[in-house]
């Protein structure tokens, strides 16, 4: 929760990524994305890498009729902008996925859609290359556009390097959120610094947070974060990912996979 105190960037979030292509939950991640640019005057920058120019037109008229559907002005970013703006780049070309993560690495934040079903959390190659390879936090939209995002923030925390991670890059909405909700586990917390001291470290950046512990649920720690988090009414999720190997978390499943699978609330993510 914002308190009285020094004063805060207005301007965190500057710049932000959306690679969109032809999916179901392109319109949700869209609007989102506008969201978030409207809440930070900032400019949004859509990505499309093509296989080639028909599928670039597509998706091209898509964005055209998306902005057009929100109002957005369509123009380049500028420092002096006074409110959110956007832009379409289509890259035609191999290695999309890393087309997106170079191109992320000079974003503040980059937004992508939820996996339009289950199966494809393990095979989205654009989400895990910004994760694994951009340096930058990524904002997981749910399948149906939220009509908010960080006013009622729920912080996932396990004292892991990841977690700590999410939360430094969060620290902006933190300070212009109504409530913070710190969630921890017995079964979920690594080898690190604990609820407590995170409340601590936010005290010092004159933010006031709550401390909930929550149980897991049929012995699933991501199912129990998720009950906690829906407990709480927030509307934005932010939790370090992959604290163990992706290939583990393939394998096995874990929290980072339970909870990209089946969260309903913007998820934001970092390592």
């Amino acid at each position: 929760m914002k308190q009285m105190g020094r004063p805060v960037e207005p301007m965190a979030i500057r710049k932000i990524l959306l690679p969109l292509q032809l999916a179901t939950t392109a319109a949700a991640a869209f609007s989102a994305a506008v969201t978030v640019a409207r809440l930070w005057r900032a400019h949004l920058a859509v990505l499309h890498t093509a296989v080639n120019r028909d599928q670039e037109r597509t998706v091209r008229e898509l964005f055209e009729r998306l902005t057009a559907e929100h109002g957005l002005v369509v123009a380049e970013a500028r420092p002096d902008a006074n409110e959110a703006t956007a832009s379409f780049t289509a890259v035609i070309g191999r290695e999309p996925d890393v087309i997106i993560a170079h191109q992320a690495r000079l974003a503040d934040l980059i937004v992508v859609p939820h996996p339009a079903s289950d199966k494809e959390v393990s095979s989205s190659g654009a989400l895990h290359a910004v994760l694994f390879d951009s340096a930058k936090p990524v904002l997981i939209a749910p399948r149906n556009a939220p009509s908010t995002i960080g006013q009622h923030i729920c912080i996932g925390w396990n004292g892991t390097a990841e977690s700590a991670s999410a939360v430094m890059t969060a620290l902006p909405w933190l300070q212009h959120a109504q409530s913070v909700h710190i969630l921890w586990s017995e079964d979920y917390q690594r080898r690190g610094p604990l609820a407590p001291d995170l409340q601590q470290y936010l005290a010092a950046h004159d933010l006031t947070a709550d401390s909930a512990a929550f149980q897991p649920i049929n012995k699933v720690v991501g199912a129990g974060l998720l009950a906690a988090a829906n407990e709480f009414a927030c509307d934005l999720l932010v939790m370090g990912a992959y604290s163990h190997s992706r290939l583990r978390q393939f394998i096995l499943g874990g929290v980072t996979r339970h909870v990209l699978e089946r969260t309903t609330v913007p998820l934001m993510m970092h390592r």
